[in-house]
C-alpha cells in the first residue's frame, strides 16, 4: 500500500513537472514556451510587458519557427508566426483599437496601407465585435502565407487574406516606431 501511494506521488510529480516544463509565468501571466501553427512547430521568441503611462495593458509574446533578435530578420521570416495579446485590464475595443491604429500609421506608409485598406476593415470589424477585452483575455494572432487568423479566447473571429497584413500588424511592434520600445526589445528576446 505504502509503494502505491509513492508511486502514485511520484506519477503526480512528474505530470505537473512536464505540464509547467511547456509554460513560463511572466507578470502573473501563463506564456506557453511552444505553439502550433498550421502545422508548424513555433517556439517562443520573446515576451513582455505593454505599458501605457503607468498603466500594464498587456504581456505580448512573439513564436517563430527559430529565434531571432533583429525586426528584419523577423519581418523578412517567411515562416508562420503568432502573436499572442494576454490582457492584464479591461479595454474597451475602440482604445485597443486606437493604439494599433496608430502602431499601424506610424510603422507602414501610405502606400503600403493603401494596400491592406480592406483587411483593416475587417481587423476593426473583428476587435470592435468583442466591445471591451476583459482582464485575462487572450487574443491569439496566427500569421501565415494565407494570412492573419484572428482568435479571442480561443474563438476564431475570422481571417484576414493578404500576407501583406501580416508584415504591416508585426510592424506595431517591431517598426520602427513601435507602441512600446521595451515591448519590441522583450519580444526579440533582448
Amino acid at each position: 500500500m505504502k509503494n502505491a501511494v509513492i508511486a502514485v506521488m511520484y506519477t503526480i510529480l512528474f505530470c505537473v513537472t512536464a505540464l509547467s516544463a511547456n509554460a513560463l509565468e511572466y507578470k502573473g501571466v501563463k506564456v506557453d514556451e511552444t505553439a502550433q501553427v498550421s502545422g508548424s512547430a513555433l517556439v517562443l521568441n520573446g515576451v513582455g510587458l505593454r505599458q501605457k503611462m503607468m498603466f500594464k495593458v498587456y504581456v505580448g509574446a512573439l513564436y517563430l519557427t527559430q529565434k531571432q533578435t533583429t525586426a528584419d530578420a523577423v519581418l523578412n521570416d517567411s515562416g508562420n508566426r503568432r502573436v499572442s495579446i494576454h490582457f492584464l485590464r479591461e479595454t474597451e475595443s475602440e482604445e485597443l483599437l486606437k493604439g494599433m491604429n496608430k502602431g499601424f500609421a506610424d510603422n507602414n506608409s501610405a502606400s503600403e496601407m493603401a494596400t491592406i485598406e480592406q483587411q483593416m476593415k475587417q481587423f476593426r470589424d473583428m476587435i470592435t465585435s468583442t466591445k471591451k477585452v476583459k482582464k485575462g483575455d487572450l487574443i491569439v494572432l496566427d500569421l501565415t502565407s494565407a494570412g492573419t487568423q484572428v482568435s479571442i479566447n480561443g474563438k476564431s473571429l475570422g481571417t484576414l487574406e493578404d500576407a501583406r497584413f501580416n508584415q504591416a500588424l508585426l510592424k506595431v511592434w517591431l517598426g520602427q516606431k513601435p507602441v512600446d520600445a521595451s515591448l519590441k526589445k522583450a519580444m526579440l528576446g533582448l
